[in-house]
């Protein structure tokens, strides 16, 4: 008895408990085994970029999630960070400095936070829809900057190094793909862990109150700028180790890294996820960054799904992928969960049908109106048909069809399932 009540009253005063700290170990795991479970060349590459992304869309997520603030150029701290990185490799290759190559994020961060520093001065003066204009400006500038300074941005060819040339760290020389994963990945749970206790301190609790209602902060003694303004700098630093870790991987930084598409793209990202959690940006990372990967092997068609599939998220999911798996937790505490899953069962293959065949849909019109002349036989979901026959299309038609009247069906089960494993016992109906 004794021994426990010690060890919860150190628990209580150093603020770490097995169950906080759990999650981070099992990422730390996941991590460690995750090139030996996909060791091909390929999936290194690509958890590299996922890793990357998460690091940026956890940044973003600081501004918009956590402070409100709606941002249209905030991958010019990202590429900032990366073109700081690959000068240091090259200071590192010609002048022979004794720095290692994990320690290079680092400014690739501090680059991306004195940006910030510079900018959020004045941008965050302001927010809602000035505060977006702003950093729409500033983000169109900053990149037509890059074509016009070349001696520091590299101009349309970029700046580029060999990340080789750093001082080993305990007999690794970063030669191989792997040796950069475990790079990554511990700068990965670093910053997601520094960006979470940010969250639990008050000026990050403070962020979220600002973006409520600055009013009312300010009526308690806050100041609401230097709040966002806190907000937006740290913002910058971690968007800037990003920046960081993607010149290590790709030893290459260009003008493309700053453009107003980069930063769209990590808007998405982030929304897809959800904005509203601090798991949604990762989920976002990870779902965007396979999708992109996966798609672009098989159809041209990859960057309008993934459109689709935001617009959607947006309309009838606001909370991202993260707000619709958070629904179920009320579910999953009254341990009801089981009364949701035969009618989840039934409704995933007419599910499953109506994405594929809206999508062979889109397929189809697009081999039809894009085919060369006498090239009429394409390829879907391992079948090779004509294009240009009759039958596919009433295949497909049907198909889809019949998903969507088989959901319609399907719903009112769905609904009383739902509104079952919400209702308390003894509550009313």
């Amino acid at each position: 008895m004794t021994e426990t009540m010690q060890s919860a009253t150190a628990t209580h005063r150093f603020g770490i408990s097995l169950r906080a700290a759990l999650p981070w170990i099992i990422a730390a795991f996941v991590l460690l085994i995750l090139p030996f479970v996909f060791d091909a060349k390929s999936s290194i590459t690509v958890m590299n970029q996922m890793a990357i992304t998460i690091i940026f869309a956890l940044a973003y997520n600081m501004l918009l999630g956590q402070g409100g603030m709606l941002s249209f150029g905030h991958a010019v701290f990202m590429g900032l960070g990366g073109v700081a990185a690959v000068h240091m490799m090259r200071y590192v290759e010609i002048m022979g400095l004794p720095i290692p190559l994990p320690l290079l994020p680092l400014f690739g961060g501090i680059a991306g936070f004195l940006l910030a520093c510079v900018i959020g001065s004045f941008s965050t003066r302001h927010a809602g829809t000035v505060f977006a204009m702003i950093s729409l400006g500033v983000g169109e500038l900053i990149a037509a900057c890059s074509l016009i300074f070349v001696a520091f941005f590299g101009g349309e060819a970029g700046v580029s190094a060999d990340r080789t040339y750093g001082l080993p760290v305990f007999g690794v020389e970063f030669f191989t793909q792997t040796e950069v994963y475990y790079l990554i990945a511990t700068w990965l749970l670093i910053s997601a862990l520094l960006m979470y206790l940010y969250t639990r301190t008050p000026v990050g609790r403070m962020a979220n109150a600002v973006r409520d209602n600055p009013e009312r902060a300010e009526f308690l003694g806050y100041s609401a700028r230097w709040v966002r303004f806190y907000s937006f700098i740290f913002s910058g630093f971690f968007a800037g180790i990003a920046g960081g870790l993607f010149a290590i991987n790709y030893e290459i930084m260009t003008t493309e890294s700053l453009t107003l598409v980069q930063s769209g793209r990590i808007l998405l990202i982030t929304f897809l996820g959800g904005v509203g959690y601090f798991c949604g940006p990762i989920i976002g990372a990870i779902v965007f960054t396979l999708l992109n990967t996966v798609l672009s092997r098989y159809t041209d068609l990859g960057t309008l799904y993934i459109g689709l599939l935001f617009v959607l998220t947006v309309m009838y999911f606001p909370g991202g992928l993260a707000g619709l798996l958070m629904m179920h937790e009320p579910v999953r505490r009254m341990r009801r969960l089981h009364l949701l899953l035969r009618p989840y069962l039934l409704g995933l293959v007419p599910f499953l049908v109506t994405i594929l065949g809206c999508a062979a849909l889109l397929e189809l019109l697009f081999h039809t109106r894009h085919a060369m002349p006498g090239q009429s036989e394409m390829g879907l979901f391992g079948v090779r048909f004509d294009s240009h026959a009759i039958l596919p299309w009433v295949i497909v038609t049907v198909a889809t069809l019949a998903g969507i009247l088989a959901l319609r069906a399907l719903a009112p089960a769905l609904k009383d399932a739902w509104h079952d494993a919400n209702t308390v016992q003894g509550d009313g109906a």
